[in-house]
């Protein structure tokens, strides 16, 4: 059994929905997915019988933004059961899609001011489904200045260094944490190759049950550093494409691309308890 533990949807930055991404995950002879958009769990009923009908296991599960000396770590979530439906995590997703409008909006006034670069609230929200992501501003960005690519947005415009760039939440690396272990998820950092080097060594401190240690844009000796780390810590470890279904992406993979199977996935499933 293969597993793809990491991918998003149209539920946040994703470009395919939660069907068509599962079609995907059978075409690509994947056995066990988890859906895990930015800041939300949303229709997992629906989804999972279909992926079921289709034969194939999805775990529900979640992208959590948090932060830790104002820089972003992102928590994946994977809910044991129906917690994902709990009061206190829907009003999360609740105050975070109100976040991210906010954050859209700011990210809009910064454009402007300091690239001259002029789109409206309108045209980034209407490529969005409900919550508004980045690749969302891109899409705007592109469709205005057909001159630049997706890619170059990113890194000229809207990545972490930029100098309009805005914060994606307010919540706290370890507030994150208790709030998954709340709703009864296993709590796993995701891409700890993406994290800043300034806060890489204080955040593999905090009490995850687990890492992404098998991840698209890790090198080789990323993932054996991560896999020991994940040993040494007695923690389990993951694997994820982080697949959003773009077009020419270089930042993500295809679903299928990085898997976790043997004795690892057993691990996970046995610690998910499913």
């Amino acid at each position: 059994m293969k597993a793809d533990l990491h991918m998003h949807t149209t539920l946040s930055d994703g470009r395919l929905s939660p069907k068509e991404v599962i079609q995907r995950a059978k075409a690509k002879g994947v056995d066990i997915i988890a859906i895990t958009d930015h800041d939300i769990c949303g229709s997992v009923e629906e989804n999972t019988a279909y992926a079921k009908s289709i034969g194939i296991q999805l775990i529900p599960a979640l992208e959590l933004s948090t932060l830790y000396d104002n820089k972003p770590v992102h928590i994946l979530g994977y809910f044991r059961d129906e917690s994902y439906q709990n009061p206190e995590i829907v009003e999360y997703y609740k105050t975070i899609k109100l976040g991210r409008e906010n954050r859209a909006k700011k990210f809009i006034q910064n454009l402007d001011e300091m690239f001259q670069i002029k789109i409206t609230y309108d045209e980034v929200h209407a490529f969005s489904n409900g919550i508004i992501a980045r690749p969302h501003i891109a899409k705007a960005i592109v469709k205005n200045y057909p001159e630049y690519t997706f890619n170059q947005v990113f890194e000229s415009f809207i990545g972490n260094h930029s100098k309009a760039y805005v914060s994606s939440c307010e919540i706290a690396v370890q507030e994150g944490i208790d709030l998954l272990r709340r709703q009864n998820c296993l709590v796993v950092l995701a891409h700890p190759v993406l994290l800043k080097e300034s806060i890489k060594d204080s955040v593999l401190q905090f009490p995850f049950d687990g890492i992404e240690a098998i991840y698209f844009r890790n090198k080789e000796e990323d993932e054996k550093a991560f896999i020991q780390m994940a040993l040494d810590k007695h923690w389990i470890y993951t694997a994820g494409s982080d697949y959003h279904g773009i077009e020419n992406d270089a930042s993500h993979g295809d679903i299928g691309d990085r898997v976790l199977e043997g004795k690892p996935l057993i691990q996970f499933l046995q610690k998910l308890e499913i």
